[in-house]
């Protein structure tokens, strides 16, 4: 079948997110449609191809029909497809928990199963509200966020987020958070570090907790790297001083490891690179390596013992139907090992300075500004006043085999871990030629 039947039979039928739809049907967005993929590559239903440059949305740690998660999906097809987990257990699910757990070194021991990233974000905020209530302190029910976070778009997630393209139209539904200043490295003053950056932003948490901790749950951030607000990128040292400032104040630290966990930012979770551990963990996406969707928020022996009681109320009353699938955990506990038998870290440090070469002529174009990188995330502004921008690019972008989806100005490469020399070669050159195309 072609690609114009796929794509007239899906404009008709299926609505895509983040996306008006009317650029779909006149032409001005691309629809693409795949017919399959293979390793960094997605192929069309005539033959084109493109290299995945951002892991189909921050997911594809290790490429499209991986051979071992493949074959560990297959295994577990034989056996248990799904069961409810209320009342129930099964062997992926125990074994990914006790994995999960020793790579915090039993930190946070305790994992609840949700089937996508802004769930988690969701069960850890309800988590952190119930804990106080149940603990005595219901008046400690609100949230603190960073200025241009981004945590997901259910109504409580976009009440912690902080991205106006996103929230603006939901704004008379939402419970406001409050969004204290963004730690970004990119506001450095002369003279100034990264680190004085981080300082300077903490000290602003740490003011703000002082007045209002009484009424303060949790703060939530985005660790090292803030996603959908346009790559930000901040210190290690800003996630260490509000650790300091949510102890001093009695609020809980939760981290947002949707997109930055499992070796994107160069360790295996963000929150490692500050030596410190959050109260909530929240991991996504990368967690069954883009096959199957699976979220999980992980918390500590405290926050556990607090709904641990014979009343039914004290517990957590949240569910999914989905929670803990026995297939999606298999996907999951397949990742897991391929990083623990390929040394996948240390790979990713080994090409992220391959692609850091590669990339020097696209930092050298006029219009290019603050090039900057947190392990497997590079990230650019273009500086530009066409507001069909983003658009322009994307087109060039696939025209030239590459598949890269900018954040408005920003150009950014999530690529799959698995990509060899000549892929990182076409991707970047692939990104110099579209946007020498799109500024044209």
């Amino acid at each position: 079948m072609s690609n114009l039947n796929w794509l007239d039979r899906s404009r008709a039928a299926v609505w895509h997110p983040c996306t008006q739809m009317k650029q779909h049907d006149c032409g001005v967005l691309p629809l693409v449609p795949v017919a399959r993929g293979e390793g960094a590559w997605l192929y069309d239903y005539e033959g084109r191809r493109y290299l995945d440059g951002i892991s189909s949305w921050w997911v594809n740690l290790f490429g499209h029909a991986n051979p071992r998660i493949n074959a560990a999906l297959k295994d577990q097809l034989g056996r248990l497809e799904h069961v409810l987990l209320a009342g129930f257990t099964h062997a992926p699910v125990v074994e990914l928990s006790e994995r999960l757990a020793a790579l915090t070194q039993q930190a946070l021991g305790h994992c609840f199963y949700a089937s996508d990233g802004s769930s988690a974000v969701e069960i850890a905020l309800k988590m952190s509200f119930h804990y106080w209530r149940n603990n005595g302190q219901p008046e400690k029910n609100q949230f603190v966020c960073v200025a241009g976070s981004y945590h997901g778009e259910t109504l409580g997630t976009l009440s912690v987020g902080d991205v106006a393209l996103y929230k603006d139209a939901y704004a008379p539904l939402l419970r406001q958070a409050t969004a204290v200043p963004s730690p970004d490295a990119r506001a450095a003053q002369a003279g100034e570090t990264a680190t004085d950056v981080a300082a300077r932003a903490a000290a602003a948490l740490d003011s703000y907790l002082a007045e209002h901790h009484d009424s303060i749950a949790a703060f939530i951030v985005e660790p090292l790297v803030q996603g959908a607000g346009g790559m930000v990128m901040h210190d290690p040292h800003y996630l260490r001083l509000a650790r300091e400032s949510c102890d001093r104040y009695g609020v809980h630290f939760i981290c947002d490891e949707i997109m930055v966990g499992f070796g994107r930012t160069g360790t295996l979770f963000a929150y490692e690179q500050a030596g410190i551990r959050p109260d909530f963990l929240c991991l996504s996406k990368g967690l069954t390596g883009g096959y199957l969707p699976l979220s999980v928020v992980m918390t500590t022996d405290e926050v556990y013992a607090a709904f641990y009681d014979d009343a039914v109320t004290r517990g957590f009353l949240h569910s999914h139907s989905y929670t803990g699938n026995p297939l999606a955990c298999r996907a999951a506990l397949a990742t897991l090992a391929i990083f623990a038998d390929d040394d996948v870290l240390k790979r990713n440090r080994r090409f992220g300075k391959r692609f850091c070469a590669l990339l020097a002529p696209l930092a050298k174009r006029s219009a290019v500004r603050n090039m900057r990188r947190c392990g497997m995330i590079w990230a650019v502004d273009i500086e530009t006043e066409d507001p069909d921008f983003r658009v322009r690019f994307y087109r060039e972008a696939l025209r030239h085999e590459v598949l890269l989806r900018p954040l408005g100005t920003t150009i950014y490469f999530m690529p799959p871990y698995i990509l060899d020399d000549r892929e990182a070669v076409l991707l970047a050159e692939g990104a110099v030629a579209a946007l020498d195309a799109a500024l044209s």
